[in-house]
């Protein structure tokens, strides 16, 4: 019988490089500082160069990091934000969190990443900001977005929680907006084992009100200039993510051979992802779509290949947002059809291949 595969297998990528990881915890532990200390200082240095960027602020998660985005450009009660609805619930969370309304569009129906062309019908006098999101690390269609909040005079925070190291027109995602919010949950491209997440940002002075935001208004003598939270990234996953990031690039490779070896095998028997010119897709989640997205899934299941759905309900029609009413066609079909194929950079080409063998199967059997 054969083994079972899972979209993602977090214990083949710590053994992959567990001298690395072991001895960075041990470092950490020695040097008796937990919070906010020289790994973070390292780490935001670092992962700054790697995006291309001037600053970067570690924080406690991805939420944080939209949160505290916002914030910093004074955004709040009475203010609007336009986003997405086919995103992870924290996009909106943290949108509500700074306590602005979320104004939800629709998708582009390839990419499924916000529709520029939808920005001007939910433009109000209340506008403050648009937070496009890198979905499943599919770049958005940056220029336009920030053409429009040029003219509009918004900000734009980009949502990069999905989008280690994927590019837009040879630039890295996350230094096109004012600011940038990134997570580092276990399993993103570039994960922790735990939570944690950045701001990066080429304004300085944005990245002084994030770094004051994040720890209490405080700028070192514990006295707080202004109203703050609690949202530090420790020493502990700094260090792990440290060593993660030196492996990014041959992960984020590895994803790639892996999406096009899906892409050679399920050419014209699902719709598939695409990757738009001038972008590098990240593949964070390689996910396709098919009319009976949930009879292939049960049919997988039952052959020991599991699956995921990123996401089975749109915001908007999960019952704490129901508030935030909008029409959005592409959005609400593609949530009945997408699924989230196994892929992580540690799976073997053979696992791939019995997935797709399945999948064919499938669709033969269907026809």
């Amino acid at each position: 019988m054969n083994a079972e595969i899972f979209p993602i297998d977090l214990k083949a990528q710590y053994l992959s490089i567990q001298p690395e990881v072991d001895a960075a915890l041990a470092r950490v532990l020695a040097s008796g500082r937990f919070i906010l200390g020289a790994e973070v200082e390292a780490f935001e240095r670092e992962f700054a160069q790697a995006c291309g960027v001037n600053h970067a602020l570690g924080v406690d998660s991805g939420t944080s990091a939209i949160q505290l985005s916002l914030l910093a450009c004074g955004i709040g009660a009475g203010d609007e934000v336009i986003t997405v609805s086919n995103t992870a619930v924290a996009t909106v969370a943290a949108i509500e969190l700074t306590g602005a309304k979320p104004v939800l569009v629709d998708v582009h129906p390839q990419t499924l990443t916000l529709d520029p062309s939808k920005l001007e019908a939910a433009l109000t006098s209340r506008t403050r900001a648009i937070v496009p999101v890198h979905l499943f690390g599919c770049p958005a269609d940056l220029k336009p977005i920030i053409d429009f909040a040029c003219t509009q005079r918004l900000f734009v925070v980009e949502d990069c929680a999905q989008a280690h190291g994927a590019k837009y027109q040879g630039k890295s995602v996350g230094g096109w907006g004012h600011l940038s919010a990134f997570s580092f949950y276990p399993t993103k491209n570039l994960g922790a084992y735990g939570d944690g997440g950045a701001v990066l940002t080429n304004d300085p002075t944005l990245a002084e009100r994030v770094r004051l935001l994040r720890e209490y208004g405080w700028r070192g003598n514990r006295i707080s200039e202004r109203k703050g939270m609690n949202a530090r990234l420790d020493e502990m996953q700094a260090a792990i993510l440290r060593v993660k990031l030196h492996h990014l690039e041959r992960w984020n490779d590895r994803r790639r051979e892996l999406a096009a070896l899906y892409q050679s095998l399920l050419d014209d028997i699902l719709s598939l992802p695409i990757e738009p010119p001038k972008t590098r897709h990240a593949y964070h989640q390689f996910v396709v779509r098919h009319p009976r997205r949930d009879a292939l899934r049960t049919y997988l299941l039952e052959h020991g290949i599991h699956t995921q759905i990123h996401y089975p309900v749109p915001i908007h029609f999960q019952p704490a947002y129901r508030n935030l009413t909008a029409a959005l066609p592409v959005t609400e079909s593609a949530a009945d059809q997408i699924l989230s194929l196994p892929l992580y950079p540690e799976l073997r080409n053979e696992d791939l291949e019995r997935v797709c063998q399945r999948i064919q199967m499938f669709v033969a059997n269907s026809s």
